[in-house]
């Protein structure tokens, strides 16, 4: 795989899922942290399956998720669903090239990843 393709994937997913943690309001130090393990396990994977350079995004975004939720709790939270308990939005497809944002609960796309700005207000 051609070395600039690839970090180009990686910093497209490190901006965005940086740009939908700071609609949320949670870009803090030690969560860019986790994002930049995220970006470095996930330069790994693409180095050993290049032809997954496409899913970076997504794959990327999950990751942050899954850490976030070990550690601080859901996010991002659903926009869109107002009653009931408080619940994380889902990147789809789970393994495919233009995630978003969908809430499963009410079955709509809430935001392309990357654009939570635009549904969050921020």
């Amino acid at each position: 795989m051609e070395l600039n393709r690839l970090e180009q994937a990686l910093h497209t997913a490190r901006a965005l899922v940086m740009a939908d943690l700071a609609a949320g309001g949670v870009a803090e130090a030690e969560i860019v942290s986790l994002v930049e393990d995220a970006v470095t396990h996930r330069r790994w994977w693409v180095e050993h399956w290049p032809d997954g350079v496409e899913y970076v995004v997504g794959l990327v975004a999950q990751d942050v998720q899954d850490a976030l939720l070990e550690r601080y709790g859901r996010w991002p939270l659903c926009p869109v669903c107002d009653a009931g308990d408080p619940h994380a939005l889902d990147v789809e497809p789970e393994l495919g090239p233009d995630p978003r944002w969908v809430c499963t609960k009410a079955t709509v796309m809430v935001a392309p990843v990357g654009a939570l700005s635009g549904v969050l207000g921020r």
